[in-house]
């Protein structure tokens, strides 16, 4: 155990001196421009987590040193930020580290039902939902989630690492509800619990049942998120967007900020099951469900790897949307046409052209010019992300932030 906390606090003071590099502030001021609408080079992000196979085959229990779970999880977020930092991209790395609540309900099993799929026996292979409401007589089965926090568990793990690293590294307690994010579209666990391929036949068969489906997860994700601002327990530190959090007119985020509302923060919504439907269905069957929740946050992100190419023109009805994602899917130049300067517009290329698939600096450059020149009058920002392998050089991150930066600087 000792050991576990020597390693965690050496880590800890290597990423104290990177959060307090004066680059950090000049990323901040850079995106809060950019997140205005006005004028800035292009960010660049290059985003990974453990749900990318090399992620897990780099940062992997097995490379870890810590024996303690608690501890080796929280040596893997350091060791994820101190490669970041190599990246050289603009990702602001903040000087704190973030401890969730301990919820009653997680990810899996939010609306009280247990979730099934059945995947590949491949890492990183294809995976299939395996529908929980096998009829529409199976909805009796579900509940909405509560904000429901195990106080003691969550002020165990916050002692636990304050008296750690708290000395070096401010510890944030994220209390923010389990609706958040891709738990709060709808559109992700919608397709868990029907099933995708039944969901789409559901449009034309049974679309009465499909309403009051989304009608009762519109309402369970409001009583959710109405709950916690309730209870104080949205903060500075408890939003979504798929990039950077700042920009004029909203407090920077900053650790144990206290309770905020959620008119003062970013929300993230996308609807990549919806990715096949046509704009009048996605409508129909979603989008105007997820205005009544989204139209409470401050600001909102849509869109992760769906393509929204034709849909542009149903989003412009959520008042407050600010940043609309280009998935390497997507039509870039009917895109930037349509997002203008009205919008952010995050051009996520395609990963397989920049560094999943061989290494090839010509082609990366092309791809990246042509990119840029069709968004030219926008307020666009460059994010790799969805990056599977990297074939086992994970340099190419760092020269691939390096290529782009150096085109990005004639835009």
């Amino acid at each position: 155990m000792k050991n576990d906390i020597a390693i965690l606090r050496e880590l800890a003071k290597k990423y104290a001196e990177i959060a307090a590099k004066p680059e950090q502030e000049k990323r901040r001021k850079l995106w809060t421009k950019h997140n205005s609408l006005k004028k800035v080079r292009p960010p660049i992000l290059a985003s990974f987590g453990m749900w990318n196979v090399w992620c897990r085959e780099v940062f992997g229990d097995q490379q870890m040193k810590c024996e303690d779970q608690f501890y080796r999880d929280y040596e893997r977020w350091f060791r994820m930020a101190l490669f970041r930092d190599s990246i050289g991209d603009d990702c602001i790395e903040e000087p704190w580290i973030g401890v969730g609540a301990v919820l009653e309900r997680g990810w899996s099993g939010c609306w009280g039902v247990s979730e099934e799929e059945k995947r590949s026996d491949i890492e990183g292979g294809a995976w299939q939902y395996q529908a929980v409401l096998k009829d529409w007589g199976d909805m009796s089965k579900l509940s909405w989630p509560p904000h429901k926090i195990d106080e003691e568990a969550t002020k165990h793990n916050l002692d636990k690492l304050r008296d750690a690293i708290g000395d070096i590294v401010t510890v944030d307690a994220t209390r923010g509800p389990v609706c958040q994010g891709f738990l709060s579209d709808i559109s992700t666990k919608l397709a868990k619990l029907r099933g995708l391929e039944q969901l789409m036949i559901d449009m034309y068969e049974s679309p009465d049942e499909l309403r009051k489906l989304l009608e009762f997860m519109r309402d369970g994700i409001l009583a959710n998120n109405n709950a916690a601002e309730k209870a104080g327990d949205y903060s500075l530190t408890t939003q979504c967007n798929q990039e950077m959090f700042y920009c004029e007119g909203f407090e920077r985020p900053k650790a144990n900020s206290g309770p905020r509302k959620r008119k003062e923060l970013w929300g993230f919504c996308a609807a990549q099951e919806f990715a096949l439907i046509s704009p009048e269905m996605h409508d129909e069957f979603l989008f105007k469900y997820q205005i009544p929740i989204y139209e409470k946050f401050g600001m909102v992100a849509y869109g992760c790897c769906e393509d929204l190419t034709h849909k542009i023109d149903m989003l412009r009805r959520l008042p407050n949307l600010r940043v609309i994602a280009v998935t390497p899917w997507a039509d870039v130049a009917k895109c930037a046409e349509q997002i203008g300067d009205k919008y952010v517009m995050s051009w996520r290329p395609n990963p397989t052209d920049m560094v999943c698939s061989a290494w090839d600096e010509s082609r990366i450059r092309k791809i990246i010019r042509e990119g840029l020149e069709k968004s030219r009058g926008c307020h666009v920002h460059i994010h790799l992300k969805d990056v599977e392998t990297v074939q086992g050089d994970p340099s190419r991150l760092a020269r691939w932030v390096k290529i782009v930066r150096e085109i990005s600087e004639d835009f």
